[in-house]
This record gives C-alpha cells, sequence and structure tokens, in this order.
C-alpha cells in the first residue's frame, strides 16, 4: 500500500534534492574548471567521469529514501531512470544559469555560494516533476516556466543600459564637474567620461588630433605648482603665461611637447589639453573655455555605455 502524499515528506524530498543539487554544482563548477585549467582532454574527460559517477552515488541514494513518496524509485530500474532525469534535468538549469549569468554578467560567479543554491534550485524542480499525482507534471512543468522566464528576464534587465542618473549615482559622479564648451568651429563634441574625481570630453575634428578639455575640483593635481598655478618642472621645461581672461597657458616642452589652456572658476579647474605646440589651435581652446555650460543629458548620453559600478 502506498504511504500518502503529505506535505511535510514531499517538503523534506525536495530540500534535499536543493541541497544535494547545491552541492553538485559547486563540485562540478570547481571539477570543470579545475580540468580545464590543465589544457588537457583526458584530464577533462576523467573528471567529468568522476563527478558524474559521484553525481549519480548521491542522488541513488536520495532516490532509495524517496521511495515511499516516489513510487518510481522502487524498482531498480525506476531508480536509475529516476537518477538520470533528475540529474540531467537538473544539470541542464543549472548549466543554463550559469550560461546567462555569463552572457548578461548577473555575477552570480563573483559569490559561489550563490550560484550552488541557485543550481540547486533546478535539481529541487527536477525531482518534483517526478512525484505522483495528475496535478504535479502540469505545476512543476508551469513552476519552471516561471523560473527560466524569471531567469531570462533578469538577464535581460541586466544587459538593458542604465539611465543617466542611475549611471551617475553608480558611479559617484558629482553634476556639478560636468559641463562642456560648446564645440569651436569645425569641431564636434565627441566622447566623454565621468568619474568621482572629475570629467572630461574630447573635441574632434578630421585630420587633428583634437582637443581634450579635463574638469577637476580645486586641489585634486596634487603635483607641486608656484603661485600662479604653474606646475614645477620635473623632468621636460614647462613655460607658463597669461593668456588673459583668467586663463593660464602650460607650455610642456621636450620630444613630445604640448600645451594645456587653464582656467580656474568657482572651485573648478578647466584645462583643455593642444596635442601639440601649434599656436593655431589656441582660438579653439580659447572657445571652449569661454562657453562653458552645463553639459546636457544628450551629450552625456555615451556615459551610460561605460562600465558601472554595481
Amino acid at each position: 500500500m502506498t504511504p500518502k502524499n503529505t506535505a511535510g515528506p514531499v517538503v523534506s524530498h525536495l530540500a534535499a534534492a536543493w541541497f544535494v543539487g547545491s552541492f553538485l554544482t559547486g563540485i562540478q563548477f570547481y571539477a570543470v574548471l579545475l580540468a580545464l585549467f590543465t589544457e588537457s582532454a583526458a584530464v577533462v574527460a576523467l573528471t567529468l567521469a568522476l563527478v558524474i559517477s559521484l553525481a549519480a552515488a548521491v542522488f541513488a541514494v536520495l532516490g532509495t529514501t524517496a521511495r515511499p513518496i516516489v513510487p518510481l524509485t522502487r524498482q531498480k530500474r525506476g531508480l536509475w531512470g529516476w537518477v538520470s532525469g533528475v540529474y540531467g534535468l537538473g544539470t541542464a538549469g543549472a548549466l543554463g544559469t550559469v550560461m546567462l549569468d555569463l552572457q548578461a554578467d548577473l555575477r552570480l560567479l563573483t559569490d559561489t555560494r550563490l550560484l550552488c543554491l541557485a543550481g540547486g534550485i533546478w535539481y529541487a524542480v527536477a525531482a518534483a516533476f517526478f512525484l505522483p499525482g495528475t496535478r504535479t507534471r502540469p505545476a512543476v512543468l508551469a513552476a519552471a516556466t516561471v523560473l527560466a522566464a524569471g531567469t531570462v528576464y533578469a538577464a535581460w534587465a541586466a544587459v538593458q543600459p542604465p539611465t543617466l542618473d542611475a549611471w551617475l549615482t553608480a558611479n559617484g559622479v558629482d553634476r556639478a564637474l560636468l559641463r562642456v564648451g560648446d564645440p569651436p568651429p569645425g569641431y564636434t563634441l565627441g566622447s566623454v567620461g565621468a568619474s568621482e574625481d572629475g570629467f572630461d570630453a574630447a573635441y574632434e575634428r578630421p585630420g587633428t588630433e583634437g582637443l581634450d578639455l579635463g574638469v577637476a575640483r580645486e586641489g585634486h593635481d596634487t603635483r607641486r605648482a608656484d603661485a600662479r598655478g604653474c606646475p614645477v618642472p620635473f623632468g621636460d621645461p614647462i613655460v607658463c603665461t597669461d593668456d588673459g581672461g583668467g586663463r593660464l597657458l602650460v607650455t610642456h616642452q621636450g620630444d613630445y611637447g604640448y600645451r594645456e589652456l587653464r582656467l580656474r572658476r568657482a572651485g573648478l579647474v578647466y584645462t583643455v589639453t593642444l596635442h601639440n605646440l601649434r599656436a593655431a589651435d589656441l582660438p579653439a581652446a580659447r572657445h571652449i573655455l569661454s562657453t562653458l555650460r552645463p553639459a546636457s543629458d544628450t551629450e552625456l548620453a555615451g556615459l551610460v555605455e561605460l562600465p558601472m559600478r554595481r
């Protein structure tokens, strides 16, 4: 006579399947990593064989204990069919979880415990599929569908670009630093970058090296400087001249000479870098510093494509 399927034994059985599945997920993950590092096909094959043998033995023991509530496991052939089904379906789900994590950067692999628990869920779902009852399998399939859909949605959401405000908040960027000047004639505003320490924007022009605007708080540059703010040379000579309008022209001489046009205003230091010593680029640099304003969201749109802290 088959004992009645009460909730207690079923929950205990599925919890045991989850525990065993979590344990095996961790064992299989590290075993495969170790085998792959050896770069030997023989080692990989041997490792997989040992892992599968261990998994089969562990699930066979679990299947034996499940005989009161899973009639399939009462016969030897049924027991091994149950072992194959639970292990195969559970491993497929766990592997899918790992692949989604790698594809969508869900960061499960950074926490082995979380990865193991996530993988173990699929073994519990697979074990539930073999429970007797006319309503069991449709319910399990529905649960597996919801779980798979939730995983896919999480992966989809993870690859969606964040909003600008979310990106700035996550990276600790102060909006006060996000300032640009209007592009000089012939130039376009190109790539932008920002961090909690500063902001930079590239001004591009075909056939030239372009200009770079950097914005930082006063005191961020820890290099020694004189009373005018001219850096003290350490190696190649540095010549500073007053460019008018509060601007300081810093000329770095040497084999790879370049210029910087600096402006200090309201606690911020604006620096336009000219990648050569040609005086012809100075009017364009002055134009940028004379038209400084807060950057628009459209001009900052490229920031959300950069890495974001989590």
